[in-house]
């Protein structure tokens, strides 16, 4: 884990964004890995593949695995975990003391580069991102593979999606979720209408990907890490 010093900053929740305080606190400087979660799952069965409650996790769970003990063919104990729920993220991430980030510690961290604290403002950066939503995901990757910001911390962009405490208490707008029912399954690029550059563009799309899941959901291309508070 590497420190985070806490700050002020504004997030992108829509236009009436307001000044958010983040505390100070330590995160993982890298996701979750499969061989991790193979530990974690060995000690506490009950989050194995073959015995997770169905209310916690839908079918998709663990879906790039074999069985509860081994992977599927060309996946790599090295690469972020994904196909695992919320709930099991959120029990992972307790079993070790620690618990998942707030998307304002994620955003926070993640609006970093290699050179400032908050890069949003450059074009490359957000650039950056936006090339890696348009290319297919990388999944399968290995962790550390891509550069990491200024913090020490890697792989926030450009390997997968990750799941935050709070992860469906934002909503970006009224517009984006008119007429949508509550239930149905509301992706990426719905939130990015009103988006006036691409500063907006890129952290709209984290929100509505997170604004459209469950807690049970397994995705292919969503992970985690963990956090912890400083005392």
């Amino acid at each position: 884990m590497v420190f985070i010093e806490g700050s002020r900053y504004i997030p992108l929740y829509g236009r009436d964004s307001i000044v958010v305080e983040v505390k100070d606190f330590e995160i993982d400087i890298f996701p979750v890995t499969n061989a991790e979660f193979l530990k974690f799952i060995a000690l506490n069965p009950q989050w194995q593949k073959s015995k997770v409650k169905k209310l916690f996790a839908e079918e998709n769970y663990l879906n790039n695995w074999l069985n509860d003990h081994d992977l599927k063919s060309g996946v790599n104990l090295k690469s972020p975990v994904t196909y695992v729920s919320w709930f099991a993220a959120k029990a992972y991430c307790e079993c070790m003391g620690k618990r998942l980030p707030t998307i304002d510690e994620w955003e926070y961290v993640a609006m970093a580069d290699k050179e400032l604290r908050d890069a949003r403002v450059k074009k490359s950066y957000n650039q950056q991102i936006l090339a890696w939503y348009e290319t297919p995901k990388t999944y399968n990757n290995l962790i550390g593979e891509n550069s990491k910001n200024i913090w020490g911390v890697y792989d926030l962009h450009g390997l997968v999606w990750e799941w935050t405490l709070d992860f469906n208490s934002v909503l970006i707008s009224g517009e984006s979720r008119k007429d949508v029912d509550k239930d149905s399954n509301l992706f990426c690029g719905s939130a990015a209408i009103g988006a006036t550059d691409l500063m907006n563009y890129a952290a709209f799309m984290r929100y509505a990907f997170r604004g459209s899941i469950k807690a049970r959901y397994a995705i292919k291309n969503l992970g985690f890490r963990c956090v912890k508070d400083v005392n």
